[in-house]
């Protein structure tokens, strides 16, 4: 692939993962809605919900998982910078696409395919939770992972395609 064409791969891998993150925020609003019903209603109304705390830990769990791609993209994962920094956007480069073929690419694929069985075992049972009195169905929130790994896993070849970059031009896209 010619270095001119990556960086149209790169920026519309990024643009979706940009929206996507963007869209994902708003699950926010629900999250908070009903953490402060939750709260009025226990402390206020001594009127505690059933389903407050199922909610919340799946809109929480969604976001967490969802937004690790686009926490990717903006560079927010911890990385040990110790000498990173110092390195050339070269020698950066080289480092980065080593690690992301033998550590990120192998990870992220088991993670895809051990949470599509994980996710497709439970859409098969039409599994529920057990830990609450509600029982909500709880396969839509375990489907969640596949699609993390999905997303990660498109957004690394974005990330791998950036280094490779990087290495060859001397310079980050």
């Amino acid at each position: 692939m010619r270095l001119d064409s990556m960086v149209k791969v790169i920026r519309g891998i990024d643009w979706v993962t940009d929206r996507s993150g963007k869209v994902l925020a708003w699950l926010c609003f629900p999250l908070i809605l009903a953490l402060v019903y939750e709260v009025t209603a226990r402390y206020l109304f001594k009127a505690p919900t059933d389903w407050a705390y199922d909610v919340t830990y799946m809109l929480y769990g969604t976001i967490f998982m969802l937004g690790a791609a686009f926490t990717l993209l903006k560079k927010a994962h911890i990385r040990t910078d110790l000498f990173y920094n110092k390195w050339t956007p070269q020698t950066q480069g080289l480092v980065d696409t080593i690690m992301y073929l033998l550590l990120y690419f192998p990870g992220i694929i088991f993670f895809l395919v051990a949470g599509w069985d994980y996710a497709a075992h439970s859409w098969a049972t039409g599994e529920h939770t057990s830990l609450s009195p509600w029982r909500p169905i709880i396969y839509p929130f375990k489907a969640v992972i596949p699609v993390t790994a999905f997303l990660l896993l498109v957004q690394g070849v974005s990330e791998l395609l950036k280094s490779v970059y990087a290495w060859k031009r001397g310079v980050w896209v």
